[in-house]
């Protein structure tokens, strides 16, 4: 086992749509452990606020996830400054859309597609043309492993996302882990409106009576990136307080 508070000392990683929420939380964890973290996100201003709570060790680059050339910068700036890149974090993923399936229309189901699925395999394979040595891990959801009522579409996306996370570690291995996290409903401003003004009403299906907070995601995904979970690839871990052991039939 390594030592828990130095587990990327030395390391490079990138994670993906990390100004705030999940993906900020993550990029906390590995620079507090030791490592040094590249951030994205679209808007500079978010990012900006980012880097004056991760410190040092971490620098970013704004643009969209889709953007070929956003990618492009990303990997020239670590190549510039770091050398090397160890991890990538696909964290980025948008729902612009709620409802039925059968209504989601198409324009907008193809961006959901375009962001949350193939932008997590360009940056995987332009990370592999860029050197990445060790590890992957995709921020899918709960909404990909089963019915996902009213946001229909994006869990059809995060099912992608997961089975792509299996071929990527059968094609990857043995040189490089590829793991997923399936969060529930985590206090973010990119899910509020699952649960603003209805909080007590969102938690009581949860064994553990409350909503995930970001940090209950980092955990996990620091571990999987981790030598840690050195035998451990093409696997999704479920956090959801437990609401997945519960059945209502």
């Amino acid at each position: 086992m390594q030592d828990s508070a130095r587990r990327f000392e030395g390391t490079v990683s990138l994670v993906t749509g990390a100004s705030r929420g999940i993906g900020l939380a993550i990029a906390q964890c590995l620079v507090d452990e030791g490592g040094s973290v590249v951030v994205t996100g679209r808007r500079q201003e978010g990012l900006d606020a980012a880097l004056a709570q991760l410190g040092g060790a971490a620098t970013a680059v704004a643009g969209r996830a889709d953007d070929a050339e956003h990618r492009a910068a990303v990997f020239s700036h670590i190549a510039e400054r770091h050398g090397r890149l160890d991890h990538l974090v696909n964290n980025t993923g948008i729902n612009p859309v709620y409802g039925p399936v059968i209504d989601v229309d198409a324009d907008a189901a193809r961006k959901i597609l375009e962001v949350n699925v193939l932008a997590a395999l360009e940056w995987t394979r332009a990370a592999l043309q860029s050197g990445l040595s060790r590890s992957i891990v995709n921020i899918a959801s709960v909404a990909g492993l089963g019915a996902s009522p009213g946001i229909a579409f994006y869990g059809i996306s995060k099912a992608a996302l997961i089975n792509l996370t299996v071929q990527l570690a059968d094609e990857l291995a043995p040189g490089i882990r590829v793991n997923a996290v399936a969060p529930a409903v985590i206090k973010t401003v990119f899910a509020r409106a699952l649960y603003e003004g209805r909080e007590a009403e969102a938690s009581a299906g949860y064994p553990l009576k409350r909503l995930g907070e970001p940090q209950d995601v980092a955990g996990p995904v620091s571990f999987l990136l981790s030598d840690d979970a050195a035998w451990i690839t093409g696997q999704t871990i479920t956090i959801d307080g437990g609401a997945s052991i519960r059945s209502f039939l």
